[in-house]
C-alpha cells in the first residue's frame, strides 16, 4: 500500500476533477499503474484504490463506460478515439481497470 500521485491512474486533469466530483470511479489503463489499497489525493480528498483487474477491452460493458465518465461503450470507444488519434478498438487488447472511492475519514 502506497501513496501515488493521482495522474498516474488519472491521465489529466480533466479526468481528475470528474473524480473528485465523483463521476469517474474507475478507469482502464493499457499497464497496472496502482494496487489494491494505494492511495492518491484530489483537491484535498484521499482516494483508494479498491480493485485492480486484468481484462481485455471485450470484457468492458455500458457500466464500465458509465463509471469512466461516458454515457454508454459506444460513446466511450469514440472518446478513445478522440482522444488517442490513432487508436483501434481490439476486443482481445489487455487492459487493466483500477477501481476507487474516496476513504471515509
Amino acid at each position: 500500500m502506497a501513496q501515488i500521485d493521482a495522474g498516474e491512474i488519472l491521465p489529466n486533469d480533466h479526468v481528475q476533477q470528474m473524480a473528485a466530483e465523483g463521476r469517474v470511479t474507475q478507469m482502464h489503463r493499457g499497464h497496472q499503474y496502482a494496487d489494491e489499497g494505494d492511495t492518491f489525493e484530489i483537491d484535498g480528498t484521499e482516494f483508494e484504490v479498491t480493485d485492480v483487474t486484468h481484462r481485455t477491452l471485450g470484457d468492458m460493458t455500458d457500466e464500465d463506460a458509465q463509471r469512466e465518465g461516458s454515457e454508454d461503450l459506444a460513446a466511450y470507444k469514440e472518446r478513445m478515439k478522440k482522444v488517442h488519434g490513432s487508436f483501434e478498438w481490439d476486443d482481445d487488447s489487455e487492459v487493466v481497470r483500477h477501481r476507487f472511492a474516496p476513504v471515509d475519514e
